[in-house]
């Protein structure tokens, strides 16, 4: 996964979870907020971060700030992605399909807002096991990076385009 810099490109943000966590001490409970925050330039520039803080905007400034540091590319094909592929992380698992140009964006909560944020226009997907926001998070971003167009295999194996798909 190359890291991307930020500084250039012009992203918008989704907060896809807020959760309310607290520490007991020895007084009692604190309660601080987690923000889960996904960034995009929607054109295959992609992110997401985590913020912590007592009051809700400034978790979310945060993961926003977080978020911009770990942006990944992904390989498009049109406006679906080049091939079938699962995203795994922890007990998160991502099935993402490309899918005819038409077809929308069919995905769930966690798993929209990163291919959304991403541009992709036309895909299936289908989230397994865990149903934990930021591992959905996670494993959806581990299996956009994954995927290769066919330029990068063929380079790779030292073919050309052609041989490659046949």
């Amino acid at each position: 996964m190359a890291k991307i810099d930020a500084s250039n490109l012009e992203l918008t943000e989704k907060v896809v979870a807020i959760n309310r966590v607290s520490k007991t001490v020895k007084g009692g409970r604190i309660f601080k907020f987690a923000a889960l925050v996904v960034v995009g330039d929607g054109n295959g520039t992609v992110g997401f971060g985590m913020g912590k803080s007592g009051e809700v905007p400034d978790a979310i400034r945060k993961g926003i700030e977080d978020a911009k540091k770990n942006l990944i590319k992904v390989s498009l094909k049109g406006s679906t992605i080049p091939h079938e592929t699962i995203g795994k992380f922890g007990a998160g698992r991502v099935l993402m399909k490309p899918a005819a140009a038409g077809t929308g964006v069919i995905a769930g909560g966690p798993v929209r807002a990163v291919i959304e944020m991403a541009g992709i226009k036309d895909i299936r997907t289908k989230s397994l096991r865990s149903n934990n926001a930021c591992n959905v998070v996670r494993a959806t971003i581990n299996g956009l990076a994954s995927l290769r167009s066919a330029e990068e295999v063929a380079q790779v194996r030292g073919k050309t385009v052609k041989e490659i798909l046949g």
